[in-house]
């Protein structure tokens, strides 16, 4: 098999060539003005980056600056255009470049797409958001006072970012070939980077009111005496609820010794993330002998391997139902004009303020300036929507309390996470660093046990302040910010004002764990997790005996429905269940809904009604009706009181089920106006999936598997970028993104994996949409994790970097 050398491998292959060449070309002992060279010092950058299949680096270092130094190097050969442009959104300097009113690029056709997938606001807003949000020096002490692994990370990835610029010249893909804004990068940028992905579930969902509470430095303040309206918490929460309507959370299962065939742990890791973002997931092996030595995914260029596995264990993540930030209301002196002086305990605070500056391009080439100036109390930043009733009066103020905003221990806890040899090891690094910003935990280890964890940075809010008067709204988890016995509290061994994971909802086992997004209550059906007595976790974790989700019921009814027939469950039970694709709405509506339609007057109906009953129920390629039933479960998902056998907690998984009589003539109206828009589009009812749900690529209609799994109820989730449309629905927008299933031998881990739209954002690149085909066929690559077996890959290349 030819092996493919990227251009920068084989730049250094020619000149150790050329190199070996010269030195052979001179007798040197013929020449006495020739002197022996002295001796070689040791490089202070040495890595091994090697290749495999599907264009996943192994990177070998003694160091983790070295270890920074390659991983940097070969993520940028893939997706420099899409990193280039996320630290321009960290630096704060999108509108420098392409102005203030713009917004960061969609993905369209084959080119990438640099947007978040968290917040949406135009440039200069972005801009006024990074560089007033995030507080570089607060980063700085963090990183200083931490462990030093986490710094030379980040210090060996700036310079081999760097190195790869240099390298590249002006040889970069064509998105961003011959711009001004790609720069080398700093240590300050990486520290950005970081800290960008610990908002996600916190400050980037405010963004918009933090940047609105902004005020333009001299102008006269006037402040309301009172606000216009009662407070409407309601589009307060709607940006974490709008996350996960579009398919913002994964599914992840271990199952331990008791069900496993082999004795070992088995863990199935399925994150549905952004296809098109710069917190897209990269495939990489990261070792440095001896320390670490780990292979999985890392996210958006953050040097750490985020979910994966080592010798002796494997995790994944899932975003938790938890709640990373409260509100605060603040009681402000009347004596001060300005309303940035406020009553805590009785004593006059002044607020900090921070004033920045964006640049922005006008159309005729030059750049503008704006300033604003932010305010802080010491629970955090002043935020401000007047919509809602959340505005800045004479007598109030209302702040965003974000545990995130500063956490630098993100890229420890994951090197911890890395290191971890049992389940148990995990846990207690979870317990010590507390440093993932907003998911849970499920692992197993190669002794067959598992854990589930919401180890998450959650506000230390018991449940007691949900009901002595500290809450003043429930929805917008707004307390009273003028009492200290209203603030957060304090954990032991925990990072001020959050709760130390060995206090949080956690649990091992040996048979199996599970999470699809839903509350930690439900993480094992037998086993309902219900926190300690009287009042149970803070309400902050998430709500018991709550009705729950169609992919977390799905999730758990499929593993139940296999173990009859399997008893012991392998590798390839695990992939099946990842990709069983059954839809769950179908199976608890259809036996109701085709009696009731069995007797339809029109065609249209008939034809309906004969599509959904000859359907396999499922969302695969083949399936004919799963396009018919989706657009009318959109609609059916809606009516009211649809459910004849109610939600019950001691049954949440099979609960609720069944139409309700009442509810069918509404079941009915959405199923015929479903067949209205199928055939007015020109949609056969029963088309098969994969002719209507693609990915393009490079021309190519891609097709892919999957339902909508919180709408529809199956287990994997795709959302797609566009609703129905004569050409299906086009182009994946969030969804399942890294796939991977683990156990173990005597020799290490045994994985399978893949990154559904493959490791480049280069439309060029070998590697764009080869995983994207591998998805569609829902052919699972091995991965290699041994040196014997890296080096024995059909693919395999290889080159040493030093300095």
């Amino acid at each position: 098999m030819q092996r493919r050398h990227p251009a920068a491998y084989r730049r250094l292959l020619v000149v150790s060539l050329l190199l070996a060449l010269g030195a052979c070309g001179r007798d040197h002992d013929d020449d006495p003005a020739v002197q022996p060279p002295p001796p070689a010092t040791a490089a202070r950058i040495n890595v091994d980056v090697a290749r495999t299949a599907h264009g996943v680096p192994h990177v070998r270092a003694d160091d983790f600056r070295s270890l920074g130094y390659g991983l940097a190097y070969a993520y940028a050969q893939d997706n420099v255009c899409m990193f280039a442009d996320a630290v321009l959104t960290v630096r704060g300097e999108r509108s420098l470049f392409f102005g203030a009113d713009a917004r960061p690029r969609q993905r369209t056709g084959d080119e990438y797409g640099g947007g978040s997938g968290f917040m949406d606001l135009n440039n200069e807003d972005s801009d006024f958001f990074f560089k007033g949000y995030l507080d570089i020096e607060q980063l700085r002490a963090g990183y200083a006072s931490g462990a030093r692994e986490p710094r030379d990370l980040l210090e060996g990835y700036v310079e081999g970012y760097n190195r790869y610029l240099k390298d590249a010249g002006s040889k970069l893909p064509a998105a961003c070939a011959n711009t001004k804004w790609v720069r080398p990068i700093s240590l300050d940028d990486m520290m950005l980077v970081v800290a960008e992905k610990a908002l996600h579930a916190s400050g980037q969902a405010f963004a918009r009111d933090f940047v609105a509470a902004g005020r333009v430095p001299g102008a006269t303040v006037t402040l309301a005496k009172a606000a216009p309206r009662k407070i409407d918490a309601s589009s307060l929460v709607a940006q974490l609820d709008l996350l996960n309507r579009q398919g913002f959370g994964s599914n992840a299962l271990a199952v331990g010794k008791d069900l496993s065939a082999n004795g070992r742990g088995l863990l199935l890791g399925n994150p549905h993330y952004p296809w098109t973002t710069t917190d897209r997931f990269y495939q990489a092996h990261l070792t440095v002998p001896g320390r670490y030595d780990a292979m999985g995914v890392i996210i958006g260029g953050v040097p750490a391997v985020v979910i994966g596995f080592n010798r002796d264990v494997a995790w994944s993540h899932t975003v938790t139902f938890a709640n990373h930030f409260t509100t605060f209301r603040l009681a402000l002196d009347p004596g001060d004009a300005t309303g940035t002086t406020y009553l805590y305990d009785g004593a006059r605070r002044t607020m900090t303020s921070k004033t920045v500056t964006v640049e922005a391009l006008l159309p005729d080439g030059l750049v503008s300036r704006r300033t604003k100036t932010f305010y802080f109390s010491h629970q955090g930043a002043v935020i401000s929507r007047p919509a809602a009733g959340l505005t800045w009066t004479a007598q109030a103020a209302y702040v965003l309390a974000d545990p995130n905003r500063s956490n630098t221990r993100m890229l420890e806890q994951w090197l911890g996470i890395g290191t971890a040899t049992s389940v148990r090891t995990l846990k207690d690094s979870l317990d010590k660093v507390v440093g993932l910003p907003w998911v849970n935990t499920v692992a197993a280890d190669r002794d067959g046990n598992t854990l589930y964890a919401d180890a998450s940075v959650v506000p230390h809010m018991n449940a007691d302040k949900f009901v002595n008067g500290c809450l003043l709204l429930q929805a917008a988890l707004l307390f009273d910010g003028s009492k200290s016995s209203c603030g957060w509290g304090q954990d032991v061994g925990a990072p001020a004002g959050i709760y130390a994971p060995a206090t949080a909802p956690w649990m091992m086992r040996t048979d199996y764990v599970g999470n699809s997004n839903d509350s930690y209550w439900l993480t094992n059906p037998k086993a309902l997790l219900t926190g300690p007595a009287p009042l149970g976790y803070s309400p902050l974790y998430g709500r018991v005996n709550a009705e729950q989700s169609l992919r977390t019921r799905i999730g758990f009814r499929q593993v139940e429905d296999l173990l009859p027939q399997r008893n012991k469950l392998n590798l390839a039970d695990m992939q099946a269940l990842a990709f069983s694709n059954r839809v769950y709405a179908a199976e608890l509506v259809l036996p109701e809904l085709l009696t009731a339609c069995s007797s339809a007057s029109s065609t249209l109906m008939q034809q309906a009604c004969t599509t959904l009953q000859a359907w396999d129920r499922r969302a695969d390629l083949d399936s004919r009706g799963a396009v018919l039933f989706r657009e009318f479960w959109a609609l059916a998902t809606a009516i009211p009181n649809k459910w004849a056998r109610p939600f019950d907690p001691a049954d949440p998984v099979n609960t609720p089920a069944s139409v309700a009589p009442a509810a069918m003539p509404a079941m009915l109206v959405a199923l015929r106006t479903a067949a209205d828009k199928l055939q007015s589009l020109g949609v056969p009812l029963d088309g098969r999936l994969g002719d209507y749900q693609v990915e393009p690529r490079n021309g190519v209609r891609i097709p892919l598997h999957g339902g909508n799994g919180n709408q529809e109820g199956t287990y994997g989730s795709l959302t797609m970028r566009s609703g129905l449309t004569a050409q299906g629905y086009v182009g994946a927008h969030w969804g399942q993104s890294y796939l991977q299933t683990v156990t173990f031998d005597e020799q290490g881990p045994v994985a399978q994996a893949m990154l559904t739209y493959g490791q480049s954002v280069d439309p060029a690149s070998p590697w764009y949409a080869d995983q994207t085909l591998l998805y569609s066929r829902k052919s699972w690559p091995s991965l290699p994790f041994t040196q014997e077996k890296i080096k024995a890959d059909p693919s395999y290349t290889t080159v040493t970097l030093r300095e």
